[in-house]
């Protein structure tokens, strides 16, 4: 009879934001080189050079999708640094309301698409979410891409504190190595879904 009255578990959204937050800032992940994340931490945000201003930047809330696409810090040279970086809440919901997706959707022909595309400094994919052995989920995770006005505003505004959490991506890595998942789990970030700000 309990079982009868207990709730089915709750399916993730196919899509949805998953982050760490507090009330001021959201975080997400980013992989560099040494020499661009050395910058960074030395500065609290890029130092341009070695950070291009001038290209488009991806950044994640997803620490498992980051470590899927950087392979744990371990994939490549520019790709060795695994950084966290805390930005303003108001700054992350500017890239949002500024966005685009990165393809056109059912909902525009692709010449309404372009036109937009073409306006917004900001475009938005979403991608499967991966688990501790980054294998695909059902549900997806954002990926926010920022160029223009947008890399400005990220760099000289939003970014509020850099955390370097290459050794904590490379303990996960090694625990999962040794099939020791629920301490991986342990100490993985707990990300929640992301409430956007309540307008007063």
């Amino acid at each position: 009879m309990q079982d009868q009255l207990e709730s089915p578990p709750k399916m993730t959204p196919l899509r949805q934001i998953r982050a760490v937050y507090d009330e001021k800032t959201i975080r997400v992940y980013q992989a560099y080189s040494d020499v661009i994340a050395d910058a960074a931490l030395l500065r609290g945000t890029f130092a341009s050079p070695p950070f291009k201003m001038e290209r488009m930047t991806w950044i994640k809330p997803s620490f498992l999708w980051m470590m899927y696409r950087a392979g744990w810090g371990l994939k490549d040279a520019g790709q060795s640094r695994i950084l966290a970086i805390d930005i303003s809440r108001e700054g992350f919901e500017w890239a949002l309301t500024h966005s685009c997706l990165s393809h056109p959707g059912e909902l525009m022909s692709k010449e309404e698409w372009l036109n937009v595309k073409e306006n917004a400094p900001v475009r938005i994919q979403w991608d499967p979410e991966r688990d501790l052995y980054l294998q695909p989920q059902t549900h997806r995770a954002i990926q926010i891409g920022l160029s223009k006005q947008a890399v400005e505003l990220y760099v000289n505004e939003w970014i509020q504190s850099i955390t370097d959490v290459t050794p904590l991506a490379h303990n996960i890595h090694e625990l999962v190595l040794n099939n020791k998942i629920e301490k991986a789990r342990e100490i993985l970030p707990i990300e929640k879904a992301y409430l956007p700000i309540k307008k007063t």
